[in-house]
């Protein structure tokens, strides 16, 4: 009976110091590991995040770049770290809806590793080719396509990358089929469109507007669910022959499997909140067009669940796949 008493005072002590450390948390350093280089979306985006923590609960929080291996590098890094919300994963979506469906093995597992926090932005993709190319819309492009099957060329920074995986969908609704170049990241590849090298690409509506208003490249569709406000003379390509179709990607905040639902709350909480401030949208996203897709923990999770069948079912169709 005295054993079976010292036991329950004993889990009682433990859960009392648990819940005291999640109720001061954070104690300590906070790392945001990004799964990009330096100068990135997702670094961006980590480290205004890390300067908000820091200022808000006055407790260092870093950005630490892990860059490589499709995102792998990364997410192997948080998935082993202690599961106290101390060490958290800023990527894209391909880290836990491309890699699964395109590796045979992964060092690291997309669910039982990971706690999601909350979705951060989306951002809408634009096809865009050299301003010589003879379809002035996706209607004409398909055409074209068809007429000259293996003939166009578009660049990717990446297999998996979302400039390949949005192609690959395009492909696989129109019917068509266009030679991938892959190129070491997305600025390269737009470089060569608009020097006329490659016939076209999906790029980021940001980083596609300079180029397009210079007169560099040329705009078919953007892959948005609807018009964009800002250039409502830009049809989407769900408009123009592909119903249902869109070209996006979207970066999310992750904590390490286990970490305490009351951190992760926190985290949560938080995040939201600076998204939702007019200053930082102002500052961080309006100017790239960035969409905030700040949610609960329970609604990303069923984003990312949907988004893994979609992008399973496009990857196994277009067989593609990495050993």
């Amino acid at each position: 009976m005295k054993t079976f008493r010292a036991l329950i005072v004993l889990g009682c002590f433990v859960s009392g110091m648990a819940f005291a450390q999640e109720g001061t948390y954070p104690s300590k350093t906070i790392r945001i590991v990004v799964s990009a280089a330096a100068g990135g979306v997702t670094d961006i985006l980590g480290r205004a995040l890390a300067q908000h923590f820091t200022d808000t609960w006055r407790q260092t929080a870093v950005v630490e770049n892990r860059a490589g291996g499709n995102n792998v590098i990364a997410a192997e890094h948080v998935a082993r770290s202690a599961p106290d919300g101390y060490t958290l994963l800023l990527t894209a979506e391909a880290t836990f809806v491309v890699n699964p469906a395109m590796y045979s093995k992964l060092s690291y597992d997309p669910v039982k590793d990971f706690a999601p926090i909350t979705g951060l932005v989306r951002i809408n993709h634009a096809l865009v080719a050299h301003p010589s190319l003879q379809a002035k819309d996706l209607g004409e492009l398909i055409a074209l396509a068809k007429s000259r099957p293996g003939e166009l060329s578009y660049g990717s920074f990446g297999t998996g990358s979302s400039g390949h995986v949005n192609m690959e969908l395009l492909q696989g609704m129109a019917g068509v089929k266009f030679n991938h170049i892959q190129y070491k990241g997305a600025t390269p590849a737009l470089t060569d469109v608009a020097a006329g090298h490659l016939t076209m690409m999906f790029i980021s509506v940001g980083s596609a507007i300079p180029p397009w208003k210079a007169g560099r490249v040329k705009w078919l569709a953007i892959g948005s669910s609807k018009r964009l406000p800002q250039y409502p003379e830009i049809p989407t390509l769900a408009e123009s022959g592909l119903p249902g179709f869109e070209a996006t990607s979207w970066f999310g905040l992750f904590a390490t499997g286990g970490t305490p639902p009351e951190v992760v709350a926190k985290l949560n909480a938080e995040t939201r909140r600076v998204f939702s401030e007019p200053a930082f949208r102002q500052r961080y996203l309006d100017p790239q067009l960035f969409e905030p897709i700040a949610a609960s923990p329970e609604q990303f999770g069923e984003f990312i669940r949907a988004e893994s069948l979609k992008w399973g079912k496009v990857l196994r169709e277009a067989n593609v796949r990495i050993n």
